[in-house]
């Protein structure tokens, strides 16, 4: 993993998340990655990154900053994120999350949320490798039909 580049989220990138996407999910997205994609890569604020190997994209954390609400501060949250299941393990998650950690830190934001379905043990698992507790929120969800 010496050849590994972590850099920032391009405009180019969404057919390569796209792609792994599916393959982590075994089926068609139903995300526009393209759309997200476009949108974070204009960000000047942006702190979306991807991990990149030989030219090709095999990972990406997509991060949203979060100007104040619900009683915090500016705060950060990993909004989309997934890894090639070619290279899963590999420790590809963990230098995206370094790199975006050590962006957020510069930027002055102390708290950095995500938000885990409760039987992803494999994502429970990286993140509590990452550090990341249980907090004071608690996700709430309606259904509109």
């Amino acid at each position: 993993m010496e050849k590994l580049l972590i850099r920032k989220l391009k405009v180019s990138d969404a057919d390569h998340i796209s792609k792994i996407q599916e393959a982590i999910i075994k089926g068609p997205v139903t995300i526009d990655y393209h759309r997200v994609v476009r949108e974070e890569a204009k960000r000047k604020d942006g702190v979306s990154f991807v991990a990149e190997l030989d030219g090709n994209v095999v990972g990406f954390m997509i991060v949203y900053i979060i100007y104040g609400g619900f009683g915090l501060e500016k705060s950060a949250w990993i909004g989309l994120f997934g890894v090639d299941s070619k290279y899963m393990g590999s420790g590809i998650g963990k230098r995206l999350a370094k790199e975006i950690f050590d962006v957020i830190k510069e930027r002055g934001i102390k708290n950095i949320f995500t938000s885990v379905k409760w039987d992803s043990t494999d994502l429970l698992s990286f993140f509590k490798s990452l550090e990341f507790n249980r907090c004071e929120f608690i996700n709430l969800k309606k259904v509109i039909d």
